[in-house]
C-alpha cells in the first residue's frame, strides 16, 4: 500500500502535468495545431455570441452579412470580397467565418456527449467484468457494426434535420470509441495498488469506479477526444453536404461546399475556401491529438529523452 501523503500525490500530479505541457510545447507540429484550433475556436465562439445575442450586429457592422444576398452573384475574389461571392450574391468570407460556429459547436458538444456516455460505460465494463462486461461490450459492438456516417445519417433522418439532432446523432455514434478506450484503460488501472488499497479500506464499488479508476483513465480518453473532434467536423460537413445537417440560411462549411459543387469550373472559390477551412481545422485537431498522445505517454517521452 502506498504511503504517500495527499500533498505528495498532489505534487506528483502537478509535476506530471508540467512534464506533459513541456513535452507538448516541444512538439512543434502539435503547437501549430493548437494555434489553428485556438484560432478557429475563438472565431466560432465570437460568431456564436454575435449570432445568438447580437443578431449578427458585429459582423454586419465590421464586414458583411453572411446571409443577405446583396452583391453581384459569382463575383471572383477581389479586394472587396477576398473569397468572392456565391451564386446568390452572398460574401463567401463572411459565410466561411460564420461556418466556424457550427463546426466547433458540433465538434465540442458531440464529443462531450460521447465522452459522458461512453467513458463511464467502458470503465464499468472493464472494472466489473463478467456478465456486465459482456452485455455492455456487445451493445458497443452492435453500434460499431454500422459505419459511423451511415449510422449518423440514419439517426439524423429519424430525429429530424437540426443542429441539436446532429449533435445527438454524432454523440451516439462516437460512444463506442470512448467505451472501448475506457474499458482497455480500466482493465489496466484496476490492477494498480491504489485500487487494491481502496478495496481494503472498504470503499464502495461506485466510489472505486468513479473516484479511483475513471480519473486515471483520462489521458487516453483526452487523446481520443481531440482526434474525434476532427472526425466530428468531417461528419458534420458530410451531413450538411448531403442536406441532412443544419438547414439554410445558417451557413456551414459542408453546405457551402455542396452549394458550390455545381460551379467548380466557373466559380471554384465557393467550394474551395470552405473546403480549406475544413482541411485546416481537421489538421489542427489531428496535430493536437498526436501531440497529446506523445506528451501523455511516458514511453514516448522516454524514447525522446534517450
Amino acid at each position: 500500500m502506498s504511503t504517500e501523503t495527499p500533498s505528495q500525490v498532489s505534487g506528483s500530479g502537478k509535476s506530471q502535468s508540467h512534464r506533459a505541457w513541456r513535452d507538448f510545447k516541444a512538439h512543434r507540429l502539435a503547437l501549430a495545431g493548437f494555434i489553428i484550433v485556438a484560432f478557429v475556436t475563438l472565431v466560432g465562439v465570437l460568431t456564436l455570441v454575435d449570432d445568438t445575442l447580437l443578431d449578427s450586429a458585429i459582423i454586419t457592422t465590421l464586414y458583411y452579412s453572411p446571409t443577405e444576398p446583396i452583391f453581384i452573384p459569382l463575383e471572383g475574389p477581389s479586394a472587396a470580397h477576398p473569397f468572392g461571392t456565391d451564386s446568390l450574391g452572398r460574401d463567401v468570407l463572411a459565410r466561411t467565418i460564420y461556418g466556424a460556429k457550427v463546426s466547433i459547436q458540433v465538434a465540442l458538444t458531440a464529443v462531450l456527449v460521447a465522452a459522458a456516455l461512453g467513458s463511464p460505460l467502458g470503465v464499468i465494463a472493464g472494472y466489473a467484468g463478467g456478465r456486465i462486461e459482456t452485455v455492455l461490450m456487445r451493445i458497443v459492438d452492435v453500434l460499431l457494426g454500422f459505419p459511423a456516417l451511415v449510422l449518423a445519417i440514419g439517426l439524423v433522418a429519424a430525429l429530424g434535420f437540426s443542429l441539436t439532432n446532429v449533435i445527438i446523432a454524432l454523440g451516439i455514434v462516437y460512444v463506442p470509441q470512448f467505451a472501448r478506450i475506457a474499458r482497455s484503460a480500466a482493465l489496466s488501472v484496476s490492477s494498480e495498488e491504489y485500487v487494491d488499497a481502496a478495496k481494503a479500506l472498504g470503499y464502495s464499488k461506485r466510489h472505486i469506479v468513479f473516484r479511483e479508476v475513471l480519473p486515471n483513465c483520462l489521458s487516453p480518453l483526452l487523446v481520443q477526444a481531440s482526434l474525434l473532434m476532427a472526425f466530428a467536423i468531417i461528419a458534420e460537413a458530410s451531413l450538411s453536404f448531403l442536406g441532412l445537417g443544419v438547414q439554410p440560411p445558417t451557413p456551414t462549411w459542408g453546405q457551402m461546399v455542396s452549394s458550390g459543387s455545381g460551379y467548380l469550373t466557373t466559380a471554384p472559390w465557393i467550394s474551395v475556401f470552405p473546403g480549406i477551412a475544413i482541411f485546416l481545422t481537421v489538421l489542427g485537431f489531428n496535430l493536437v491529438g498526436d501531440g497529446l498522445r506523445d506528451a501523455l505517454d511516458p514511453r514516448e517521452s522516454a524514447e525522446r529523452r534517450f
